[in-house]
């Protein structure tokens, strides 16, 4: 097998639910040559079971094993195997719609300016429950600019293809930074080059009550502090190394206050919110989840009972 032009890079851990759809979604990619490499980050369910079984039967699928040592280590780890011009992040609960490997190549290809391209993407629920998209075009000074000033980036981490050449010249991923690993590279490959998007959708990222843009989102906010502080340092000449001993000191998991109320029932009400505003009756289950994490979540019992007459009036039209 000759050198790929693109390596898909993904991280699993615990996932055997969503991997066969995930991994379908870059399997049935046409127009791209391409080799796609996993790293199974210490999973404890029949994750690295459901990997083996596709790389004996697709040559392209590269199985790397690991001890549990997290995302960041994970890419890195995946990074340094890949073979490909184009390095593209893939996540195991997330969805790539057809045509997707081929249009960022494609676009990065156009380009030689182009450090990373991303595309518009659709979030969904814990059950693929459509509830919004991010929208996001060129061109591409625009797209850069709208980065760095105003923090409006790729739609979710998975969503983004990179020139593998870039990403060595930046440095990589770093492995101080457990959380926000994503936005530190983006920072550093916006300067680098620059950033553009395909406008189509052709990404879809689930959002959960125990992902990390769920129950672990209040641990993540320390590091995503620390990768401003870092970026403030470059720009001002100053070391970074400092900040990077702080981040590697900062806690990774979660507290039990995290396990409790805030972010869990927060996740649970931003769902059922979005589902509401979409009128879609299974809005009324995740608010009552909402209330059931923490009674005195207000917004969830404000909302309770337009949820509970929408899924009245849905069973009464059925």
């Amino acid at each position: 097998m000759g050198r790929p032009e693109v390596s898909v890079v993904m991280s699993a851990y615990n996932d055997a639910e969503h991997l066969p759809a995930a991994m379908a979604g870059i399997l049935t990619q046409e127009g791209v040559d391409f080799e796609f490499v996993i790293v199974d980050d210490g999973s404890t369910d029949g994750t690295l079971a459901v990997l083996k079984q596709h790389a004996a039967t697709d040559a392209r699928i590269k199985v790397i094993e690991q001890p549990n040592r997290g995302l960041t280590r994970a890419l890195i780890q995946g990074c340094a195997q890949a073979r490909g011009d184009y390095i593209c992040r893939q996540d195991s609960d997330d969805l790539s719609l057809p045509g997707r490997l081929a249009a960022l190549r494609d676009r990065l290809r156009a380009d030689a300016a182009l450090s990373f391209v991303s595309s518009s993407a659709e979030v969904i629920g814990p059950q693929g429950e459509p509830l919004f998209v991010h929208r996001r075009d060129g061109p591409a000074e625009k797209a850069t600019r709208e980065f760095l000033a105003r923090s409006v980036g790729p739609p979710g981490h998975g969503s983004v293809m990179f020139r593998r050449s870039s990403y060595q010249q930046v440095g990589g991923y770093r492995e101080q930074l457990y959380y926000a690993q994503d936005g530190d590279l983006w920072l550093r490959l916006a300067t680098h080059g620059r950033l553009d998007y395909v406008p189509e959708v052709l990404y879809r990222y689930r959002i959960s009550p125990f992902s990390i843009s769920g129950r672990l989102h209040p641990i993540k906010v320390p590091f995503a502090d620390i990768v401003d502080e870092l970026h403030a340092a470059r720009l001002a000449g100053r070391s970074e190394q400092p900040i990077l001993e702080r981040a590697a000191r900062l806690p990774t998991r979660a507290s039990p206050q995290t396990r409790g109320g805030t972010s869990e029932d927060g996740t649970h009400y931003f769902i059922g919110r979005s589902l509401l505003k979409r009128s879609d009756s299974r809005s009324l289950g995740y608010l009552w989840k909402a209330i059931r994490s923490n009674p005195l979540n207000l917004r969830a019992w404000c909302f309770l009972p337009q949820a509970a007459y929408l899924r009245l009036r849905t069973r009464g039209a059925a």
